[in-house]
């Protein structure tokens, strides 16, 4: 049987790039014809170049209505089909958004920078309810906050949330540092689904486990309940053929960096690295189908990645 391959959308981030460069895009990626096409280029004026994040490249992708909903740090745009903008979205509780996710009419936003997630009404267009992550006695708990008062947190960044996924068993939810793959009820209760590595990126239930990018190991996770555990090495390039490798600033990712993931499917998992590059696995073969490279700058890794939902 011939299994056709997909066409995925991915977004990008450029570490220690100067002003005047580019910081990444968006990019549509066909598997099948082994094609990449460039749709947005974001070279702004108004990036941030202190640190290695800031507001350098865009973030997690959604979709509604026919259109493309892009995070950037602090914003969350939308595109129409063509990749004009049609509105921004701000709140002064996004800042360092990392993954998003929708669910039903409503759009789930990681907001690092606040240890929060914040939801976004398609309906109503804005805001509508914040959730802060904390940590007591030993335990998970948070609070829910009205993202248009001034009653919410304060600008922390003790957990760097980067993931979120929302069904309808609840919402899930990781960091850097929570160490842990954590549930969030309808009573709001935070319970823990399972542990994970320091450093962990995109971790959700899929299947009957768990999948995941084990960031500092360098590989693509799958642990199953029945104790099967899958690893898909990250691929890597001989350092010669790396661009821009002897940059001496320490906001530049390196070689195998695991971020951007996204299931395909029942069978087929979409994994993120850098230099920006795109691969696809086969949980069922354990096997690596093939990979895409968007382009060999070091600086460039591959940060939103989600099937192309559109017959272009």
């Amino acid at each position: 049987m011939t299994i056709k391959l997909p066409t995925l959308i991915a977004t990008s981030v450029v570490r220690g790039s100067q002003q005047g460069e580019s910081h990444g895009g968006v990019y549509t990626v066909d598997f099948e014809k082994q094609e990449v096409e460039q749709r947005v280029d974001w070279n702004e004026s108004e990036i941030d170049f202190k640190g290695s994040s800031g507001d350098r490249g865009l973030r997690g992708i959604a979709f509604s209505d026919g259109d493309i909903l892009i995070a950037g740090s602090d914003e969350l745009f939308r595109y129409d089909r063509s990749f004009k903008i049609k509105n921004v979205s701000k709140n002064q509780y996004l800042d360092d958004c990392q993954e998003i996710c929708q669910y039903e009419r409503t759009i789930f936003l990681a907001s690092a920078g606040f240890d929060s997630l914040l939801a976004f009404d398609l309906d109503e267009q804005k805001f509508v309810w914040g959730f802060h992550l904390l940590r007591q006695y030993g335990e998970w708990a948070g609070h829910t906050f009205k993202p248009r008062s001034n009653m919410g947190p304060r600008p922390v960044n003790e957990y760097h949330i980067n993931m979120v996924h929302v069904d309808g068993t609840g919402i899930y939810f990781s960091g850097l540092q929570t160490k842990a793959l954590l549930h969030l009820d309808n009573e709001m209760q935070v319970s823990e689904v399972c542990s994970l590595p320091a450093g962990a990126h995109n971790a959700r239930p899929y299947r009957d486990g768990i999948l995941f990018n084990d960031t500092e190991s360098d590989c693509v996770r799958y642990a199953a309940r029945d104790g099967k555990d899958l690893a898909f090495k990250i691929l890597t390039y001989d350092e010669g053929d790396i661009e821009f490798a002897d940059i001496d600033d320490t906001s530049v990712r390196r070689q195998g960096f695991g971020r951007g993931l996204c299931p395909v499917g029942d069978r087929f998992v979409a994994g993120g690295s850098s230099p920006s590059t795109i691969s696809l696995y086969d949980l069922d073969t354990n096997q690596t189908v093939g990979s895409v490279n968007l382009t060999m700058d070091i600086r460039n890794a591959i940060h939103g990645l989600e099937p192309w939902p559109f017959d272009d």
